[in-house]
């Protein structure tokens, strides 16, 4: 707690600094960020608009603003807020990523069923974490099926995305290992955010409930990959 106050204090002192952050100034943001540390969300450094380009200054980045700043993100994904402050003080306008298969998975649908989907989940009780990016996709973050005591005991999906083949499922998305989502809160490159719609302090739901609903969901927009989504 200690600590806590000690970098929160340095953060708000230094807010003026840059207050185009997104999430409201620098103080908020923080605290949103702590929020998600808080709930186990493991978090590393992503790139950030820089005008109209990204951050990372790659030509022709392919994901501009929306990729980890480093090829070691996995071995860099943290809960620990101290690392968080140090990533904050060197660059305060940095995008993060949470890295799933851990403490978590992300479902990732399209906005027309991810908004029909939370409709249905709200009526059904089923409560969780929901994100949403820009006006294009929506973030439903559940437990993880990714880390069983017994390796053999691992089950895969044909929905299963990473960064590379993430363009392979325009639909229905299942980060769990080796993938990554951006966290709320983040900047787009064209001025959207990637913001809460259920924050991280609600528990997460089992990921097959929200599967069904999602599948359902995205089946009735028309939201659905070329292949019919397979388990094992």
């Amino acid at each position: 707690m200690e600590a806590s106050n000690r970098w929160t204090t340095w953060w708000r002192r230094d807010r003026q600094q840059d207050r185009q952050v997104t999430g409201g100034d620098a103080a908020t943001r923080l605290d949103l960020l702590l929020g998600a540390v808080r709930a186990g969300f493991p978090l590393a450094p992503a790139a950030h608009p820089a005008g109209h380009r990204c951050s990372c200054d790659r030509v022709g980045c392919p994901a501009p603003a929306q990729h980890p700043l480093s090829f070691a993100w996995q071995s860099q994904a943290t809960t620990d807020p101290e690392q968080l402050a140090r990533w904050l003080s060197r660059d305060p306008q940095a995008n993060f990523i949470t890295a799933t298969g851990r403490t978590h998975d992300v479902l990732d649908v399209p906005a027309e069923a991810g908004t029909l989907a939370l409709e249905r989940l709200d009526e059904l009780g089923i409560g969780g974490p929901v994100a949403v990016v820009g006006e294009d996709r929506y973030l439903f973050f559940t437990a993880t099926r990714g880390t069983p005591a017994d390796e053999d005991e691992w089950w895969t999906s044909a929905l299963d995305s990473t960064p590379d083949t993430m363009s392979e499922h325009p639909g229905l998305r299942w980060h769990c290992r080796g993938s990554y989502t951006l966290l709320p809160p983040a900047a787009l490159l064209d001025g959207t955010q990637v913001r809460w719609v259920r924050g991280p302090e609600q528990p997460l739901p089992d990921p097959l409930r929200v599967l069904d609903v999602l599948t359902d969901a995205c089946t009735e927009v028309g939201a659905v990959a070329e292949e019919q989504w397979l388990i094992g």
